[in-house]
């Protein structure tokens, strides 16, 4: 369907690329990181990858500032390592990523996707085809299918689509997908009618993001949405 890559280009139009997923960079002095993750790294090592990962988990029912200044915790107390997550007392981690929300199951989940990542690098899991790393993935306690697309998408530059509540909200608005759709379903219909380009699908999901953040928020959501007159069927 041509209407989502029109929808695509009318976003970016509007907001322009969003470079996401932001990640903490390196610093050249003496081994220290900025404060805060920033958006549109071109490259990233594994260790933010990691970052990814686990602001995936991090992410889940909570706006993503609360999630960051997890993630800036972690950071400072240099736990953005599989080995040090793995050994940190699950308690002492809960601590660490208080502002997240839910924080002693989100430290069990830090953990187990610690202890996947020991079995299955990240290395190895972004040589694997899509579907066994998305597998693999969801069979690790705590990961939905959101969260596994966050990370193959994110972290592992695999051309998945993520659907999330905002994706559902727009596009149910725009009469394009039904609002009691499916994952699945919603994602099938996603992965059908557009190209599977990484770049345009990390955008993609961003924009929806920062589109939905203006208007699909408050009493009348969508009410003066750009797209509702330009694209609704």
């Amino acid at each position: 369907m041509r209407a989502l890559e029109q929808i695509f280009h009318f976003l970016f139009d509007m907001y322009g690329g969003q470079g996401w997923w932001p990640v903490t960079p390196v610093c050249g002095c003496r081994g220290e990181t900025p404060a805060e993750p920033i958006y549109g790294m071109a490259n990233i090592t594994e260790k933010q990858r990691l970052e990814i990962i686990a602001g995936a988990v991090l992410t889940q029912n909570t706006a993503w500032k609360n999630a960051e200044k997890a993630i800036i915790e972690l950071n400072r107390r240099g736990w953005i390592d599989v080995k040090k997550l793995r050994s940190v007392p699950e308690k002492e981690l809960g601590q660490a990523i208080l502002s997240s929300g839910y924080y002693n199951q989100k430290a069990k989940k830090l953990k187990a996707i610690a202890d996947f990542l020991t079995q299955h690098s990240i290395q190895n899991l972004r040589k694997m085809p899509l579907q066994e790393a998305r597998s693999l993935l969801l069979g690790v306690k705590g990961v939905g299918k959101e969260t596994a697309d966050s990370i193959l998408l994110y972290a592992l530059d695999k051309p998945i689509f993520v659907i999330d509540a905002y994706t559902r909200r727009i596009f149910s608005r725009l009469g394009l997908i039904n609002a009691k759709a499916d994952y699945d379903a919603v994602q099938k219909f996603f992965m059908d009618n557009l190209p599977h380009d990484v770049f345009m699908f990390k955008d993609y999901h961003a924009l929806i993001v920062q589109h939905a953040k203006k208007y699909y928020q408050g009493k009348s959501p969508g009410k003066e949405c750009p797209l509702v007159k330009k694209f609704a069927a």
